[in-house]
């Protein structure tokens, strides 16, 4: 049996949050990750996350009603900040586990402002680290965000989470003759147009060196099955 990672970054997307709607945030989807999460928390395993905020507010949604980008991007960290929020919430609420929002926005109100070394510091505590506010900076995915925090607390692992279980040759949802790719390069991915993420967040985790797994969040357990190192979802690695 595999042994289990000892730290791992979950990239949680906005859209997750909002359940079968896409927007605002479904209580029914708090509930179920916060199980999934507690399963893996359970294993002894160190646990950061990254969360969008789609669900709520996209940055460049702002350009189609007047709003610079800039403006828009910080908007949607914002939106992100809210996200961190209420899995704070689940987490500590509904699954018992100890868990601090760190914020690249500095918000003392709410959340810790981001450092390295005090997220470094609460994984080893046993706390969920969760990341809000993406990078801080306008211009910049959360995906970006995910891979830039997994490399600076030293990430054994990314989970991309989504809705299909791993990488497909095409959209499944859209076409039946998709096939799944069980393993793939960074370059493979990039040549090829695949949608994992996008290009300056795939670039970092190269040059990382950092996994990305890419799987279905709403299948119950695979999560636990990709901190194991089980075979589930499709992996990013060269």
């Amino acid at each position: 049996m595999a042994k289990p990672f000892k730290r791992v970054l979950l990239k949680l997307s906005g859209e997750a949050f909002g359940g079968t709607k896409g927007s605002g945030i479904d209580p029914n989807f708090l509930k179920y990750i916060s199980g999934e999460i507690k399963k893996v928390y359970e294993l002894g395993v160190q646990v950061a996350i990254v969360v969008g905020g789609g669900n709520i507010f996209r940055g460049l949604q702002g350009e189609d009603i007047g709003i610079d980008r800039a403006t828009g991007d910080y908007m949607g960290m914002l939106a992100t900040l809210i996200n961190a929020l209420a899995l704070q919430s689940a987490l500590e609420n509904i699954a018992g586990i100890p868990t601090r929002v760190l914020s690249a926005l500095e918000i003392k109100a709410v959340a810790e402002p981001y450092i390295r070394r005090r997220a470094i510091r609460h994984l080893e505590k046993g706390r969920i680290v969760i990341f809000g506010a993406g990078t801080g900076n306008p211009f910049f995915s959360t995906d970006t965000a995910a891979v830039l925090r997994a490399a600076e607390i030293k990430a054994d692992l990314i989970i991309k989470a989504t809705k299909v279980d791993g990488i497909y040759t095409d959209d499944p949802q859209k076409n039946p003759k998709a096939e799944k790719i069980e393993k793939i390069s960074y370059m493979e991915v990039l040549s090829k147009g695949l949608k994992v993420m996008d290009f300056t967040a795939l670039t970092l985790a190269k040059e990382n060196g950092i996994p990305i797994l890419v799987l279905n969040i709403f299948k119950p357990d695979s999560l636990l099955k990709a901190v194991k190192g089980e075979k589930v979802g499709s992996l990013v690695k060269d």
